[in-house]
């Protein structure tokens, strides 16, 4: 009996809920301020105005970020996999080690950002401006997908996006 009560213990932690997001945590990054580390999942960034900012490390997964402008904000480390980044600006961010597999990026400003190490695996490029960017590689880019109107560093080329049938 005490085996069991132990094992059902052990379930109950392994299988209780894991926080969704943190609202208190959204309205800082709403608010414009710092949250790195936090737990911005789906959360509805659009049409803000962040600068200088450190998300660094944060959970972003699903958020909508986009036409939104976040200039000089550090996002390294941060998960923005399957996250709206529809004409968003990054100007100047660091997004080193960033994961932003399926992401949808189209007409999106990446300005002098840094993706160095950053996982773009299935992201959209389409319309796009990442002339300018900084770390970026055909390896990457192999795995993401754009359009002709994506613009891209001189001698790297991306592959088109195939439409679902």
């Amino acid at each position: 009996m005490k085996q069991f009560a132990i094992l059902m213990f052990m379930v109950g932690f392994y299988c209780a809920p894991v926080s969704a997001q943190n609202a208190s945590q959204i309205a800082l990054v709403q608010d414009g301020k710092s949250c790195a580390g936090c737990n911005l999942f789906q959360a509805d960034l659009s049409y803000r105005d962040g600068k200088k900012m450190d998300l660094s490390e944060a959970r972003l997964r699903q958020a909508n970020l986009s036409l939104a402008t976040y200039d000089d904000v550090n996002f390294s480390g941060a998960n923005l996999s399957v996250s709206n980044l529809f004409g968003a600006r990054f100007n100047r961010a660091n997004m080193t080690q960033t994961n932003l597999e399926n992401a949808i990026a189209v007409g999106t400003y990446f300005g002098s950002s840094d993706l160095t190490g950053a996982s773009i695996v299935g992201t959209n490029f389409s319309g796009a401006d990442l002339r300018i960017t900084q770390g970026l590689n055909q390896a990457q880019l192999d795995r993401a997908c754009g359009d002709p109107t994506t613009r891209l560093p001189k001698g790297l080329q991306i592959p088109a996006c195939v439409s679902p049938r």
